[in-house]
């Protein structure tokens, strides 16, 4: 049975009653783990193995970027912000393409080794500190930078047998709002959002990104719509222009960059619509609940393409912790790390790592 088109969260760190129905629906296909699903690796693996159990075929995802948002910490390599390896290669371009590889193949590794299908990753937006919810997530302010680390990073995810997701299309870096917060509004032509935010994604289309997460950010010299639910974006700009054939998540529909597109339902239907293959729905129960409702009285189509999103090899916790690979890049990460602190002035920033 193909993943249906709707994504949402657990409550906790085991599975209730009501969410082991939830999961058998035909039209949920994945399920995200936040930090709150987490207490240990073998909690964790004990909670993944009964939803397989349950739904073979149900796509597992987290946000295991690095830095700040690094949702599975203990027992895990803390895997520094992206910024680190924008500001290493400044100095040395060639062992910094190396080490984002490699951190990138110990992030998945790690993450599959669970049972995850995917970590929602990389980064690809051009930013450096313009940008609150981005900043230090991102590789760099440069967008060549961005690509030729973006390159380097999904390499080292599929050597692990992990899809890519490049996000946030076509880019957050250059407003300051953050969309779990309110809609940001970017002023600019298309031809200048292509040319510089939009640059690692057109660059990086050739090397086989998996999917793409398109950004809650309105550009009203392009489209009417915010960029998740706007055809134009979607259909005419990513899937024509950039010939983009991977699949299309939805950024979370439970952000304020998505409330002017209505009730959940119609969220979620402006965004499929628009081109998404999937939509999420999550941190608000009632809001998923609604989404399910309309999908089962509208039977969408689901997409071919979700299952691409599934692991396709894994190595297990043992067998990772005693390759020779993993036990050379941690290391050389936490080194990285602390350089990367050392050389930061900003104490705010310090704070947030």
């Amino acid at each position: 049975m193909k993943p249906g088109p709707l994504m949402l969260d657990l409550v906790g760190t085991t599975l209730m009653p009501d969410e082991r129905k939830l999961i058998q629906h035909p039209n949920v296909g994945g399920l995200i783990f936040f930090a709150r699903n987490f207490e240990s690796k073998a909690q964790l693996m004990d909670l993944v193995s009964e939803i397989k159990a349950l739904r073979p075929s149900l796509l597992l995802a987290v946000d295991q970027e690095g830095g700040r948002v690094q949702r599975l910490q203990e027992g895990f390599t803390k895997i520094p912000p992206m910024q680190a390896f924008g500001r290493f290669y400044e100095e040395r371009p060639s062992e910094a393409l190396e080490l984002a590889k490699e951190c990138a193949w110990l992030m998945a590794a790690e993450v599959l080794a669970c049972g995850i299908d995917f970590s929602f990753a990389p980064v690809l937006d051009v930013d450096d500190e313009h940008c609150k919810v981005i900043a230090n997530r991102a590789f760099s302010p440069k967008p060549e930078s961005v690509a030729a680390l973006g390159k380097a990073f999904i390499a080292g995810m599929r050597e692990a047998g992990m899809a890519s997701t490049g996000k946030h299309f076509p880019g957050h870096g250059n407003v300051e709002g953050d969309s779990h917060l309110e809609l940001p509004v970017d002023p600019r032509e298309f031809v200048e959002v292509m040319a510089h935010d939009g640059a690692s994604f057109n660059a990086l289309m050739p090397d086989g990104m998996d999917a793409v997460m398109p950004a809650h950010i309105l550009f009203p010299k392009v489209d009417s719509q915010p960029v998740g639910f706007s055809s134009h974006w979607l259909k005419k700009v990513l899937r024509t222009q950039l010939g983009f054939q991977g699949v299309i998540f939805s950024d979370d529909l439970s952000m304020a960059g998505a409330l002017g597109a209505g009730t959940y339902s119609q969220r979620a239907a402006l965004a499929l619509e628009a081109g998404c293959d999937m939509v999420l729905a999550c941190n608000n129960r009632e809001g998923a609940l609604e989404v399910l409702s309309w999908l089962e009285a509208n039977e969408p189509e689901s997409s071919d393409r979700l299952s691409s999103m599934l692991a396709n090899k894994t190595l297990s916790w043992s067998e990772l912790e005693c390759s020779e690979r993993w036990l050379t890049v941690v290391p050389k990460l936490k080194v990285l790390s602390e350089r990367y602190l050392a050389s930061t002035i900003n104490g705010k920033e310090k704070e947030s790592l």
